[in-house]
């Protein structure tokens, strides 16, 4: 197969040669690791110039050493941010994530911990505060992803595993963070676009996703007389390293061409979305939930 190349449009001097689909690749493990992936997503846009809209900020980017996760962390730096990324196992991803953002001229402080023990939440926390001395924003990112063709072949494994994972650490990292969140902070939850479509083959994920929806709506009305914001991202598909630990070779090599856009979206697309959600552009918007996702109409 040929694979068809496409510029981002603009960009053309930066980016080409880029394929529309990626070859047929797995990988067997969760959620996947981004050195291995060909092509490698694109984290960065080389031409966003940042202006100091998270001057001075901290972030907990939590998934930060890869995929969208990366993507946040390196925007946020550029606009002035330091930051922590926790991230599971993925060693060599984390320190690329961490070099880039040393060389933009922030800190980074990456954190190896399991996010589905509420203990490792509060340890996030508190490093955070022993590191740089406060904390305003926290974006909840990290996920899993498995695919099964009926209800009948999710175990219970796979389903705590999944819920854990995708939402309940969610509330963790949030209790965990409360305390040190002060008027005009943010949280940002990444939840998906097939919370509101659905998908015969990701019932669990779409399921947890779903709840991530109303979390942030609930919580959102929450904090709202504290001043602290809470809204979400919906992405479609994104090329990261979740699509080739759980689609197969074969449905990789098709991985986002049946939106509008036709191809899927590379991490770098999202990161502006927030950006805005975690500066004070968005001081009027909580309690949404932004689409990117090349083009869907989801209602």
């Amino acid at each position: 197969m040929t694979y068809p190349i496409y510029p981002y449009l603009g960009w053309e001097q930066h980016y080409t040669n880029i394929p529309i689909v990626a070859p047929p690749q797995h990988q067997n493990r969760h959620p996947g690791f981004e050195y291995l992936m060909k092509p490698r997503p694109i984290s960065e846009n080389p031409t966003y110039l940042g202006s100091g809209k998270l001057r001075n900020k901290v972030a907990i980017v939590t998934g930060g050493d890869s995929g969208i996760g990366r993507a946040v962390a390196i925007a946020f730096a550029k606009e002035g941010a330091d930051l922590v990324i926790p991230y599971l196992n993925e060693h060599r991803d984390a320190a690329e994530t961490k070099q880039i953002i040393n060389n933009l001229g922030r800190h980074c402080l990456p954190l190896a911990v399991d996010l589905r023990n509420e203990e490792s939440c509060h340890h996030v926390v508190e490093a955070t505060i022993n590191t740089f001395g406060r904390l305003n924003i926290l974006v909840n990112n990290h996920g899993v992803q498995f695919h099964q063709k009926s209800i009948m072949d999710i175990t219970k494994k796979q389903l705590m595993n999944t819920f854990q994972t995708n939402i309940i650490s969610f509330f963790d990292m949030t209790k965990a963070v409360l305390p040190h969140l002060s008027a005009g902070s943010s949280i940002i939850n990444t939840t998906s676009d097939t919370a509101f479509s659905g998908s015969s083959f990701m019932i669990d994920y779409t399921a947890a996703k779903g709840a991530v929806v109303s979390f942030t709506r609930s919580l959102s009305l929450s904090l709202a007389d504290q001043r602290i914001r809470v809204n979400a991202v919906a992405p479609g598909p994104i090329w990261t390293p979740l699509i080739p630990s759980a689609f197969t070779a074969e449905e990789v090599e098709t991985f986002g061409t049946e939106v509008p856009m036709k191809r899927p979206g590379q991490p770098f697309e999202l990161a502006p979305v927030y950006v805005l959600l975690a500066s004070d552009d968005s001081s009027y918007i909580s309690g949404q939930i932004l689409f990117v996702n090349g083009g869907s109409i989801v209602t």
